[in-house]
């Protein structure tokens, strides 16, 4: 595994547990010489990962379309910048220059992301794994809810079982790069 696709909030949160755990990241993905692929936003904890990336060594590649570059700051600081021409095609730039996928805090961009790659995955189109960085507790109401889903009858338990979940950077990481050795 050389890279890492994080997912997460262009705003900074309402708790500073957010943008602790975003710079804890950061560090560690520099520290396992993980390059960072993210949306390349210079604002909320998108700019603080970046910044703890490039801060501490590491690698950092920004991936937008040309609306978003138009109308918002981007990381003037990056490795690498690609511009895609849709958002679907962003989406699958970013799948495909990773390794692996973490979530952060974020919105509907966030969960989208978050549950295409998660999709993909389960349809077979990759085996790259997934995971949440539950900081303060965010994502308990998604683990309620897929939950659910398989008590129901609508997800696989080996699917749900494919999310990797921690609220320690570091461990997170670890649990990601040990499925990609095993796979």
């Amino acid at each position: 595994m050389t890279s890492i696709c994080v997912f997460l909030g262009s705003r900074p949160g309402a708790h500073p547990s957010y943008l602790a755990s975003t710079v804890a990241l950061g560090r560690e993905l520099a520290r396992h010489n993980l390059t960072c692929v993210y949306g390349g936003s210079s604002t909320g904890l998108m700019k603080a990962l970046a910044d703890s990336v490039l801060e501490h060594g590491g690698q950092v590649v920004g991936v937008t379309v040309q609306t978003l570059k138009d109308k918002e700051q981007f990381h003037t600081g990056l490795t690498t910048l690609h511009v895609a021409p849709t958002m679907a095609q962003r989406k699958a730039l970013m799948m495909d220059l990773a390794d692996g996928f973490i979530a952060l805090p974020g919105g509907v961009g966030t969960y989208d992301e978050l549950f295409e790659v998660c999709a993909l995955r389960q349809l077979g189109y990759h085996a790259k794994p997934c995971g949440l960085l539950d900081i303060n507790g965010f994502y308990n109401p998604l683990q309620l809810m897929l939950a659910k889903a398989e008590q129901e009858g609508f997800l696989h338990h080996s699917h749900r079982k494919n999310m990797f979940i921690s609220s320690d950077p570091a461990q997170l990481i670890t649990q990601l790069l040990t499925h990609a050795q095993k796979a």
